[in-house]
């Protein structure tokens, strides 16, 4: 039968009676996780507490795999490192389960470990439990150091994700002091040397798999690095309230943006650089633009950056980043994009947000963050000179803007400088620049230069008037362009809403005609199908009687099959288990029985050797004896005959007649006597 437990249901395994644990959030039902390959069930010992839990993995008959013990054997040893509590295993096999799985035949290769208490990451995410920096922080070290522990063994656990990272520094039970803060679970795609390699591999979880390598399966050394770093942020980015708020849902990223430049991505990565550094952030990007997983940064590279930051750091950073937001949300748009970087362009914007405040003012203060925070990283690729990401930003930042803004002209002018560079194309559409001889640093320059050659004060005096009056006149000339290009560009944009208008009103027309032709239709042909409609229904109506009388009649006997398949089915389940039983057991009877005529026949053999042995011993003693006497009364001859037949009998066992009593002694006297007749036995 099936394995569907109930709570308290008893559960022998290799001698140690278990109970099935009861679902702390669903009284009556049992604890139980489902994951990809199989169930995990809760157990506790009847003798025991909930500190010595032991979660039994019920696979799918898929990955029900004979070699899972040959694979758990050489997990042990491992389960000494920091988050690999669950490496300790033992499976269920038919030599030492027999019994129980031929009640559940769902045990078969079935594990049993350690049951690790607490949340999962994927639990964290999903509830949006925001963290504390220190929580981030220990977390991400401790991910850090099992990942590092790994790879110094070349493993790799090749599904790292959300689900499979358990957390048991949540934990409500009260953990030994030996439990990590991060342990990591299903662990039977496990890469290693001695590992062999699974039937089915998996290509990782989406929102941690990374799109440009993997294809067929992650089984390698590399395969925990990018997912790896992806956790890693998520952890240290979990105590931003604003990266809580942007998780796409199971995991922070969606599975189509990954290794892209979403929002997500710029997100993520400027709260790491803002709050914890620039080590990190840089790790980060190395993961996120990698090109195969053994370009990743190792998890020893994350673990020494961890080790250099504190929480103080990103408490003060999230602090003074709260502060700004109460006056961002109340100030306009022009004064929150303008860039430090580019004094020129936040000018620009606050000359000309006269004209645009109407349409400032309707953006919502979530909109408008928004735009400021495109704004910057858009700013922020352009100093990396990275002009297609740039690109990307801006374009997205274009369906934020108020139409008619004057960010909306400052936008487009970047995204056509951008294009054309992406594009190698020869015209530019940024404004002409005032000329280097024409600047105010230029002509001040001069003026100087001027003064310390001529030496005289009436001079630096005209010099620095007629620099002054020429600065003046070019700013005039600049806003005077700037506003006629303003100008232009209203004027352009007015005249073509008055012909979109005009073109507008002509296709109304049009499709108000065609509307009330085609209702006319319609009505024509709706009266003709409500009549087929009728007479359709009373066909129907006779057609759909005689087929329930027809259906009904079918289900009666089909029910009376099934009820009888079913008696024959039950019966035929209790015959192929009896007549299972009585050959186990007297496969069992013969085993037993086979086993002690050969313990018997050993140890009638071992007494058979010792005797031998004894007896042996006395005849070599004679024999000695008679060669002495034989040599006293000398009788040469006979005592050579008397000790080439010690000598003999001493050969057939000499291993064992050299450590009894003298018969070593008398066996060297002997080799003596056979090379040299004259030699004379001692009295032994």
């Amino acid at each position: 039968m099936s394995f569907q437990p109930n709570p308290g249901d008893e559960v022998v395994i290799n001698d140690i009676a278990y109970t099935i644990g009861q679902h702390p959030a669903a009284p009556g039902l049992a604890y139980a996780q489902a994951g990809r390959q199989g169930i995990v069930y809760q157990l506790i010992p009847r003798t025991g507490t909930i500190h010595g839990a032991k979660a039994l993995k019920v696979f799918f008959p898929k990955f029900r795999i004979p070699a899972m013990v040959y694979q758990s054997e050489h997990m042990e040893p491992y389960s000494e490192l920091p988050g690999l509590r669950v490496c300790k295993r033992e499976v269920l096999t038919p030599e030492r389960n027999g019994a129980l799985i031929g009640e559940h035949p769902d045990l078969l290769y079935a594990v049993l470990m350690p049951w690790v208490q607490g949340l999962t990451w994927f639990d964290v995410i999903s509830d949006q439990k925001q963290l504390t920096a220190e929580e981030s922080l220990q977390l991400a070290r401790a991910l850090a150091g099992t990942g590092s522990a790994m790879e110094q063994r070349g493993l790799a656990h090749c599904d790292m994700s959300a689900p499979n990272v358990m957390i048991p520094f949540f934990s409500e039970v009260q953990n030994s002091a030996l439990t990590s803060a991060v342990e990591l679970v299903d662990v039977e795609q496990m890469y290693g040397s001695k590992m062999d390699r699974p039937d089915a591999l998996l290509a990782g979880s989406p929102g941690y798999a990374a799109h440009r390598t993997v294809h067929s399966g992650l089984w390698s050394s590399y395969a925990d690095r990018f997912a790896g770093a992806v956790i890693i942020a998520e952890m240290l980015c979990w105590s931003d309230p604003a990266i809580v708020e942007k998780a796409w849902g199971e995991s922070y990223f969606d599975q189509h943006e990954m290794q892209t430049t979403s929002e997500r991505y710029f997100a993520m990565r400027g709260s790491l650089e803002n709050r914890w550094g620039s080590k990190l952030s840089d790790l980060f990007i190395r993961a996120w633009e990698s090109h195969d997983l053994s370009s990743c940064p190792t998890f020893g590279e994350w673990y020494i950056a961890l080790a250099s930051v504190d929480t103080q750091q990103a408490e003060a950073v999230l602090a003074a980043l709260e502060a700004p937001q109460e006056d961002v949300t109340g100030s306009s748009e022009t004064d929150v994009v303008a860039s430090p970087k580019d004094a020129e362009t936040s000018t620009s914007v606050k000359q000309d947000g006269g004209a645009d405040n109407t349409s400032n003012s309707k953006q919502s203060p979530d909109q408008e963050a928004v735009v400021n925070r495109l704004f910057l990283q858009a700013r922020a690729l352009e100093d990396e000179d990275k002009p297609a990401a740039a690109l990307e930003v801006y374009r997205s930042l274009y369906h934020f803007i108020p139409d008619n803004s004057a960010m909306q002209l400052e936008v487009e002018a970047a995204i056509k400088e951008l294009d054309a560079k992406i594009n190698s194309k020869a015209e530019s559409t940024e404004p002409v620049a005032i000329p280097f001889y024409r600047s105010r640093k230029f002509m001040i320059s001069s003026a100087v230069l001027i003064v310390l050659l001529a030496g005289g004060v009436p001079t630096v005096k005209i010099l620095a008037d007629q620099a002054e009056v020429k600065q003046q006149e070019a700013a005039r000339l600049a806003e005077a362009k700037a506003a006629e290009a303003a100008e232009a560009a209203k004027l352009k944009q007015a005249e073509a809403e008055k012909q979109k208008a005009v073109e507008a009103a002509k296709q109304e027309a049009d499709a108000k005609k065609k509307l009330a032709e085609a209702k006319q239709k319609e009505k024509e042909k709706k009266k003709q199908e409500e009549e087929r409609k009728a007479l359709q229904a009373k066909y129907e109506k006779q057609a759909k009687y005689e087929a329930y009388l027809a259906k009904q009649e079918q289900q009666k006997k089909e029910a009376a099959r099934k009820a009888l398949q079913a008696k024959y089915d039950q019966q035929a389940k209790y015959e192929a288990y009896i007549a299972w039983k009585k050959e186990n057991d007297a496969r069992i009877a013969k085993e037993k029985a086979a086993a002690e005529a050969k313990r018997k026949q050993e140890l009638a053999q071992k007494e058979a050797l010792k005797k031998r042995r004894a007896q042996n011993v006395v005849t070599l003693i004679a024999s000695y004896n008679k060669a002495y006497n034989a040599q006293i009364g000398r009788k040469t001859e006979s005592a050579l005959s008397y000790a080439r037949d010690f000598k003999n009998l001493y050969n057939t066992d000499a291993s064992y007649f050299k450590g009894v009593g003298k018969v070593a002694a008398r066996m060297s006297a002997i080799n003596k006597l056979l090379s040299n007749s004259k030699y004379s036995l001692p009295d032994l």
